[in-house]
């Protein structure tokens, strides 16, 4: 049962999830992160630390559309093993919803 990144990541971005990972299963977009399903050891740690309430178990019925983005995504976007900065206008888009067809971007990140 890994956990998934859903839609409430994008343009927020806060990355204090990839700080307790302790496997560093985050992949960096453009906007948003994503957790490679294979290497997610269900700990569950990254879960609470999400100031957007991004990330849900795989059994969330939020996390079913999300489930093979976020292993479509792991496996082209680099990895991120430390935190950097979110967005500056991160705080102003974590209550926001249905930002995917606006915002998405599949572009990679800088990783770290």
């Amino acid at each position: 049962m890994p956990y998934t990144v859903t839609e409430a990541c994008i343009r927020c971005k806060y990355m204090d999830c990839v700080e307790v990972c302790p496997v560093d299963c985050f992949y960096e977009g453009e906007n948003m992160l994503v957790i490679h399903p294979d290497e997610c050891i269900d700990c569950g740690v990254c879960e609470p630390e999400c100031p957007a309430e991004a990330i849900v178990p795989d059994t969330d019925k939020r996390a079913e559309k999300w489930l093979e983005m976020n292993r479509t995504y792991a496996t082209t976007w680099p990895n991120i093993t430390h935190k950097g900065e979110p967005p500056a206008d991160a705080d102003a888009w974590k209550e926001t919803q249905g930002k995917f067809a606006q915002f998405f971007s599949k572009k990679p990140g800088t990783g770290s």
